[in-house]
């Protein structure tokens, strides 16, 4: 039988046999077509601002302010596990998240513990980023916009579907 590629996946059980996951994305804000900043919106439903050009304060990327409370009061308990068998997602381990020293603490603290992280980080970043890419337990996979449509399909391929 020949196996054919799929880009859309599944996954097929009776109730309760799937994993639970915990964590935050991140989303650009705009007004009038125009980006103006960046929420942190959980997966159980808050949702805070992670930088905004209206923020004053030390901690800036570009034109952007970042809002330390909302990192620390939103995004970090979202990533700490409820119970034994959660997922805990991160999108991202950015350099605005890593101004507060609650969330790197937090995310060595998730990534040392059993649960699996499925995450985001990018390319380049100041020595806590590139420390957490160096990491053995760490697999990277680099994507781009000629990639990333086919990523389910090469993750897949060796995989029955």
């Amino acid at each position: 039988m020949e196996k054919t590629k799929k880009k859309n996946i599944f996954f097929i059980g009776p109730p309760g046999c799937g994993r639970p996951i915990t964590g935050f994305f991140t989303r650009e804000m705009r007004e009038r077509g125009q980006r103006v900043g960046f929420s942190i919106n959980t997966l159980d439903g808050k949702q805070g601002v992670l930088a905004h050009k209206n923020i004053k304060g030390h901690y800036r990327v570009g034109k952007y302010g970042v809002n330390l409370e909302d990192i620390d009061q939103i995004a970090v308990p979202s990533m700490i596990p409820a119970s034994e068998d959660v997922i805990v997602v991160i999108d991202e381990i950015g350099k605005m998240e890593c101004f507060s020293p609650l969330f790197r603490d937090t995310v060595l603290q998730v990534l040392d513990s059993k649960h699996p992280v499925l995450g985001s980080i990018p390319l380049r970043g100041g020595p806590f980023i590139e420390e957490i890419k160096k990491r053995k337990d760490v697999l990277l996979i680099r994507v781009s916009e000629k990639n990333r449509d086919g990523l389910v399909n090469e993750f897949m391929k060796d995989r029955a579907c």
